[in-house]
């Protein structure tokens, strides 16, 4: 049987353990709702996310990951319904910590989802993400800023989006 081939989603030549931006999504398993629901729409009334049981711990385990690593920075992230978008800023990385993480698979932004799933999994009894992540390195302060208008006004595009399916 010919499996389709897997597509590569990271860069072969790119050092992910370097100071700099990314912008992040993890995806829940088989995209399931599990995370949040959103409610609240209209002129004046602000989406709202109200997070559930399994988004609870995601919540928690990305403040706790971003105040127990001190080269790593989370300044912008949103938990949707059924996957997540941050921000990670790495600083100050020493050049002994980038000989140490060969790029792409030990470098620091891959370990950083990969204990994060492993907390959440752990302490929800099941795994609940996706295999890999998608990620995007922030090349400049307008992409970074794009970037943050994005996180920003994703839960009111969901409310648009799932607004006009239900109908």
């Amino acid at each position: 049987m010919n499996l389709p081939k897997r597509k590569k989603n990271r860069l072969d030549d790119y050092d992910y353990s370097q100071n700099g931006a990314y912008f992040i999504t993890i995806c829940t398993r088989n995209h399931k709702e599990i995370l949040c629901k959103i409610v609240g729409d209209g002129a004046c009334d602000i989406p709202q996310i109200n997070l559930s049981y399994f988004g609870k711990i995601a919540d928690k385990y990305i403040r706790i990951m971003n105040s127990k690593y001190e080269n790593i920075c989370i300044p912008k992230y949103v938990i949707m319904p059924n996957h997540i978008h941050l921000i990670i800023r790495i600083n100050d990385v020493k050049e002994t910590v980038r000989r140490q993480a060969p790029n792409p698979t030990n470098a620091i932004v891959p370990k950083f989802i990969s204990l994060f799933k492993r907390y959440c999994n752990q302490e929800i009894g099941e795994k609940i993400w996706q295999r890999s992540y998608y990620d995007h390195i922030i090349r400049d302060q307008n992409d970074y800023n794009e970037i943050w208008e994005y996180i920003e006004n994703n839960p009111k595009k969901w409310i648009e989006t799932h607004k006009t399916q239900d109908a």
